[in-house]
């Protein structure tokens, strides 16, 4: 019983390290926003322009900002397990809203608009 027990706490202690170690290259999180605002630029690109290809729009994105693939795919996975996404995110969307104004009025009514009928998505017609 008492091997039992041992065993039950060094498993708890050995699991209260980090899940994730902080990458090498991280992205500083305010790049890391800039980096997500290009690319969901880049991602509406696609949608307007269903001839364009989003890798090589991806890679321009992360060439432009100097970073290498890998380095960003491992801070997106440290960020979102560290549970500092949402922040970064958020922040994206601020960037976002900066390059274009407009956008700003659009997000309050589709936020107004979410409940109603009247209105259905795009996709649901």
């Amino acid at each position: 019983m008492k091997k039992l027990v041992f065993i039950f706490v060094l498993m708890s202690m050995l699991s209260c390290g980090d899940a994730i170690d902080k990458p090498k290259n991280l992205i500083p999180e305010d790049k890391m926003a800039e980096i997500m605002a290009d690319l969901s630029i880049n991602d509406q690109a696609t949608v307007m322009y269903p001839n364009s290809n989003l890798e090589e729009g991806t890679r321009y994105v992360l060439k432009t900002h100097g970073i290498k693939s890998d380095d960003y795919v491992q801070s997106f996975k440290y960020y979102i397990v560290k549970e500092k996404m949402s922040a970064i995110t958020e922040d994206a969307q601020k960037i976002l809203l900066k390059k274009d104004p407009k956008a700003e009025k659009y997000v309050k009514d589709k936020k107004n608009n979410t409940g109603n009928p009247q209105n259905p998505p795009v996709l649901s017609r």
